[in-house]
């Protein structure tokens, strides 16, 4: 599909994605403008909310600079929804044969999530080799993702939930490209307060993550 961003391509433009909840579609717009501004292009926005489809609407016309996709696929429906939206690529908790099926007939591209040796075999059959490590902390952490990484070297992982401003520093770098999502970005007390330049600036200390060996 015409403007969609591969996996492994938005790992190459950003150390983190945020991981975006919205709850007001008031917010959409300017909390994307505020991680824009922050060197944060990457967003995703989860299908957590009723508004959700309608924020990734608003961003993808209003925000030009951000990359915006969908998070929390988990029903084949999810991803023309997505598309119609404007979605440039979406993340999935799992990975069914509903899910697998669905993403390569619509073609936007998909990180899937896995948290075991045979998810990742089984998504690598697939034609997946950029997957999400969900949930990281429950399935072992930076341990899990090292011992994941020596025998799968094709495959680049994603860990997302109980990841920390500080435990992201630490993701090994089994792979030139690794990406770290987070919703440490998009904190709710902030967004709820309007601080959108206090959302800048934990836009920027992400953004150092590069310049630290992400």
């Amino acid at each position: 599909m015409a403007g969609s961003m591969d996996p492994l391509e938005l790992m190459r433009i950003g150390p983190v994605i945020p991981v975006i909840v919205i709850d007001d579609i008031e917010q959409a717009v300017p909390l994307a403008r505020a991680l824009v501004a922050g060197g944060v292009r990457v967003l995703e926005v989860t299908l957590r909310t009723h508004v959700a489809l309608d924020a990734i609407r608003a961003i993808a016309k209003d925000v030009p600079d951000a990359i915006v996709g969908v998070g929390t696929i988990s029903r084949a429906e999810h991803f023309d929804q997505a598309i119609q939206a404007g979605a440039r690529f979406g993340v999935s908790p799992g990975l069914t044969r509903e899910l697998i099926e669905a993403a390569h007939a619509s073609r936007l591209p998909l990180l899937p999530g896995v948290m075991t040796p045979s998810d990742v075999i089984s998504a690598r059959n697939a034609g997946f080799v950029a997957l999400k490590l969900f949930p990281a902390q429950q399935a072992g952490g930076i341990g899990m993702l090292k011992a994941l990484s020596g025998p799968f070297p094709d495959v680049t992982f994603c860990p997302t939930g109980g990841v920390t401003p500080e435990s992201a520093r630490f993701v090994p770098r089994a792979a030139e490209r690794r990406l770290r999502r987070g919703s440490w970005l998009t904190p709710p007390a902030m967004i709820k307060a309007a601080d959108w330049q206090g959302i800048t600036a934990l836009a920027l200390e992400a953004s150092k993550l590069r310049a630290h060996g992400g």
